[in-house]
């Protein structure tokens, strides 16, 4: 299905970074207009000047291109449309769609006084108004609200309407001069020929109006679509006190943009056959409108990171390598290693990724294999080398143990810790955990028989002697505190 005359937009405001609502919404725009063979415009709503900054503009824009989200016109800037939403006013005005508002500012925002009251400027004459006007008085343009309904097809909702008698006479112009929200975007839209508005839900009250300014500029309606909300998983609005909620803070804390792309694509939409993991081409095939959900959507963080982790897993073991080497330089791995010894850092990530989630746990879960000399985490000693003399005569059978055999194939491994703990009369958990500790470093790990035999005879035999004498130190230093 194609259709060159389809076009959407993603209309974000530079007021902060990009809030994973928000890139839902991009990413809804972005499969529509994929799917559809139309046009993906980004629109920087950036009118409120003291609220907006050239820092987040940029921020937006890095992260829907990290995300994967690339537009196809733009970005525009709604401000520099100024002069053209003031004509549309001026043209409303004409017409008498408009009227000329001599309240003071604080009652030329959303009027106050009650629902379906009219404001009393409505009553003054056009002519009136323009001496008014041409005097110098203070004024700003609000729009008439015709009587009747205003309705619509929503491509989520279904049909939906409201009656006029609850719009109060919006603000078109501000007295300076300046547009309010709802003159701006129809002014964009109409411009643009934006032909899908796909949007949050929050925006649904603004519909209305809109649809009315349409009409009174003589303009085509474009297709309506709001998304509902996401929520946390405690039934709110999502928000930072759920944790990470935007593009920025996820990548920051080693999500892949597909997984997020993926993830994102799933909220609030199903392809209706199951699939969890979709490549981006399998989401703009499966993608329609038809499937958005009308409930609002559960933002599940373990969901997102099950979902990560099958992008570490499937990942090319490239890419992995590559994404996976600065956080191995910020854990110790000298640089020396990372680009002398390439199948070493392959084989180390490669096993790693069995338990990683993201990239940062991909490279905490290889670093040991690859550091000169690892460090012993606290909560890992305090747990298996509690009592540092039996952990020391365990791993010394342990070495014992493993530099008399020929084979350090994993299976081989197995047989042979297992046989050392049915010697010494222990569970295999014995030998096993104290052992992980002395050559990882830390509590958990990939299976030790694979971490053994990636490490190989001489590296294993080496940290089970550096784990002795550091057991050997704490079992000193406590007699003496005895």
């Amino acid at each position: 299905m194609c259709d060159t005359k389809v076009r959407v937009r993603f209309a974000p405001s530079p007021t902060g970074h990009l809030h994973v609502g928000g890139a839902r919404t991009a990413l809804f725009n972005y499969l529509l207009a994929r799917r559809l063979g139309g046009r993906f415009v980004l629109r920087i709503e950036d009118t409120d000047r003291a609220r907006s900054t050239e820092e987040m503009t940029r921020s937006i824009l890095d992260s829907m291109a990290w995300l994967g989200l690339d537009f196809d016109e733009g970005p525009y800037h709604q401000a520099d449309g100024l002069e053209r939403h003031r004509a549309d006013a001026l043209t409303l005005l004409e017409s008498g769609a408009a009227y000329r508002c001599f309240c003071p500012p604080p009652e030329q925002g959303a009027p106050k006084k009650g629902e379906g009251d009219v404001c009393a400027c409505s009553e003054i004459s056009p002519e009136d108004g323009a001496v008014r006007a041409k005097a110098g008085e203070p004024h700003a343009l609000r729009f008439r609200v015709p009587p009747g309904e205003t309705a619509w097809e929503d491509a989520v909702h279904g049909r939906r309407s409201v009656s006029n008698e609850h719009v109060v006479d919006f603000v078109l112009l501000r007295s300076d001069g300046t547009p309010v929200y709802n003159l701006a975007v129809v002014s964009d839209d109409i411009d643009m020929g934006i032909t899908y508005v796909l949007r949050g839900d929050d925006h649904l009250s603004n519909t209305p109006k809109q649809i009315m300014l349409y009409d009174a500029l003589g303009a085509s309606l474009p297709t309506f679509a709001h998304v509902p909300m996401i929520l946390g998983t405690d039934g709110r609005r999502l928000s930072k006190r759920h944790g990470a909620t935007s593009v920025e803070a996820f990548r920051e804390e080693g999500v892949l943009p597909d997984a997020l792309f993926n993830f994102l694509a799933l909220l609030g939409w199903s392809p209706g056959d199951g699939r969890e993991v979709m490549e981006k081409a399998e989401l703009v095939e499966a993608f329609g409108m038809d499937r958005i959900l009308k409930k609002s959507a559960v933002f599940d963080l373990e969901k997102l990171t099950w979902l990560n982790r099958q992008y570490v897993v499937l990942m090319p073991i490239e890419r992995l390598v590559e994404m996976a080497a600065e956080p191995l330089r910020a854990a110790g791995v000298s640089p020396g290693v990372l680009e002398d010894q390439p199948d070493r850092v392959r084989a180390a990530l490669d096993l790693a990724r069995e338990r990683g989630s993201t990239i940062q746990a991909v490279a905490a879960q290889a670093a040991p294999f690859l550091q000169e000399a690892i460090s012993y985490d606290e909560d890992a000693v305090a747990r298996f080398w509690k009592q540092p003399e039996e952990a020391a005569l365990l791993l010394r059978a342990t070495r014992d143990r493993l530099s008399s055999i020929v084979s350090f194939a994993p299976d081989d491994l197995e047989v042979e810790i297992r046989q050392l703990a049915s010697q010494q009369e222990v569970g295999a958990g014995k030998i096993i955990h104290p052992l992980r500790v002395a050559v990882m470093g830390t509590a958990v790990s990939p299976g030790i028989f694979a971490v053994l035999s990636l490490m190989g005879q001489d590296l294993t035999l080496g940290r089970i002697e550096g784990a002795l004498g550091y057991l050997d130190a704490m079992a000193g230093s406590r007699r003496l505190d005895g």
